[in-house]
């Protein structure tokens, strides 16, 4: 009896583990894509602003973002499938290092998926942001909420739930402010419009991003 409750013991924390693991995901992962983000050159205006967008494949896959806003000279630092934990780890070569003026940040869509709690994720937000804010208090910087889409229509209710964090904390800091790309991916009835992604049902496509152009445009100020 004793070794049967040891091994179920054993077999718990075996469990435990592998659930931790999956969800602490090794940001090293990401060290091939971050070098060669900060390896690229750009030719900007001087006179210009700098804008920075960071975060996850939304991001990296906006090859055009520059073309949508020219008055500015932006910095696409997106890296696939990344959480804000990533960012984090990362922060220094992707966002300090360019000492933006103005900051976009879409994180959290991967951390749902990947089955972190909606609280678990807004941790880590509020710890980048407060670092960001700490070492930039110059920088004007905007959380772009989790997205609504196809694939992860499943997670709909804990994106909800990250969102209406991100806005509440947003609207009580200086310099931090919230983009809502959720309700502007809904139709009329409140469902993920159908035609502005990919055949993967997750990333956009021109549709979409003319939508997150349109969003993102009011806070280019």
């Amino acid at each position: 009896m004793k070794q049967k409750f040891n091994d179920q013991i054993l077999l718990l924390i075996f469990f435990l583990f592998i659930t931790f693991s999956l969800k602490a995901q090794d940001p090293n992962r990401y060290n091939d894509q971050v070098a060669e983000l900060v390896q690229k050159e750009y030719n900007f205006d001087a006179a210009k602003k700098r804008v920075v967008f960071a975060g996850s494949s939304s991001v990296r896959m906006w090859k055009d973002v520059q073309d949508y806003f020219p008055g500015f000279n932006v910095v696409n630092n997106g890296f696939g499938g990344s959480h804000f934990s990533d960012l984090l780890y990362f922060y220094d070569k992707l966002i300090l290092k360019h000492d933006p003026d103005i900051l976009f940040i879409y994180e959290g869509d991967n951390d749902i998926a990947g089955d972190k709690k909606p609280g678990e994720v807004f941790k880590d937000a509020k710890e980048l942001f407060s670092r960001i804010q700490q070492d930039l208090p110059e920088t004007k910087v905007i959380c772009i909420s989790a997205k609504p889409s196809i694939a992860r229509e499943s997670f709909k209710q804990n994106y909800e739930k990250l969102n209406r964090k991100l806005e509440k904390y947003c609207k009580r800091k200086d310099n931090l402010e919230f983009a809502d790309v959720w309700n502007a991916m809904l139709d009329e009835n409140g469902d993920v419009l159908q035609d502005v992604f990919i055949k993967d049902g997750l990333h956009m496509n021109k549709k979409g991003y003319d939508i997150w152009g349109e969003v993102l445009s009011e806070f280019m100020k």
